[in-house]
Parts: C-alpha cells; structure tokens; sequence
C-alpha cells in the first residue's frame, strides 16, 4: 500500500513554525544561507515539516556556544 506524503507548508506556514518572517525564508533560499530543503510547486516555495523538524533540531543548543 502506498504511504500518504505529508502535506507541505506555505513558506509563510513554515516560517509562522520557525517563529520568523517569510521574507527571512525567502532570503536564506535565494543566498542559499542555510541548507534547508524547498520543493517548488510551480512558483511557489514549499516545506516538508520533517525538513523544519531537522533544521530546529540541527540548531538547539544546551548553552551559548554548544550544539547538542
């Protein structure tokens, strides 16, 4: 049986999730700041949550200076 895909977030569903600005998102993917995944639909920009999951998580730090 085929597994149902997540459904993908707007860039502003995505960035309301990240708790910053769309236009934030739309920099980071145009000066290619960080590695964060989009899927194009037509000209639109896209976001698995899986991929937002990862990148908060890739992030989190214990205390100033120290990734987890």
């Amino acid at each position: 049986m085929l597994q149902k895909a997540a459904p993908l977030l707007t860039r502003r569903e995505a960035a309301e999730f990240l708790g910053i600005r769309p236009q934030t998102m739309a920099v980071w993917h145009s000066c290619g700041r960080y590695n964060l995944p989009v899927v194009k639909v037509g000209r639109s920009a896209r976001y698995r949550q899986s991929d937002l999951d990862k990148f908060a998580e890739d992030r989190t730090q214990r205390h100033s200076g120290e990734a987890i």
